[in-house]
């Protein structure tokens, strides 16, 4: 239960360091639903299970910093 204390969330930086051309559509559909839409583009996400499902599914294709996100 949260009893009102601040708690920092994580927060994943996700950066498309090779081309997306010629792969299988499941993967352009992931790095689509990452928000990548071009190559050296960055994204920041909520670290959760489906985000790192995501990544590890393209981990060939992305380089993935974990970062402070705040305050939630």
């Amino acid at each position: 239960m949260h009893d009102g204390a601040k708690t920092a969330t994580r927060r994943l930086r996700i950066r498309q360091i090779r081309s997306g051309a010629g792969r299988p559509g499941d993967h352009l559909a992931t790095l689509r639903a990452l928000g990548l839409r071009h190559h050296q583009m960055t994204v920041e996400h909520a670290d959760n299970p489906a985000i790192r499902g995501m990544i590890f599914k393209v981990r060939h294709l992305v380089a993935v910093e974990e970062i402070d996100g705040g305050e939630a």
